[in-house]
């Protein structure tokens, strides 16, 4: 299991905080489910990202994160942050799994 605190736009949460919100993400060729995460600003937010099939990546660049989602069956990426600006955060899957590739995006919508 990887676990990794996010810092600029979404400041960085202690690993002992507990979450307000726990959302699971689920990386599969070629799209995020839900690709499209709302959350409210101030919140704590956990971020579990598994894969359904091959290894993916997870690129949020607001908070300079780039990170291996594992391949199905061998664990989870944890992400955990706070919310702390409002706005729209695009993220997108950053290995290359296939020729839908560069459709593999979403938004993280802090309210």
């Amino acid at each position: 299991m990887r676990f990794l605190l996010i810092a600029l736009s979404l400041v960085v949460a202690a690993p002992q905080t507990k979450p307000d919100r726990t959302i699971h993400i689920v990386a599969e060729r070629f799209f995020f489910t839900p690709a499209r995460v709302v959350v409210q600003q101030g919140s704590v937010v956990e971020l579990i990202l598994t894969s359904e099939d091959t290894d993916h990546g997870f690129h949020l660049a607001a908070a300079n994160v780039n990170a291996a989602i594992p391949q199905q069956g061998k664990g989870e990426l944890k992400v955990r942050f706070v919310a702390a600006a409002k706005g729209k955060y695009p993220f997108e899957c950053s290995r290359a799994c296939g020729a839908g590739h560069n459709l593999m995006r979403g938004e993280l919508v802090v309210k």
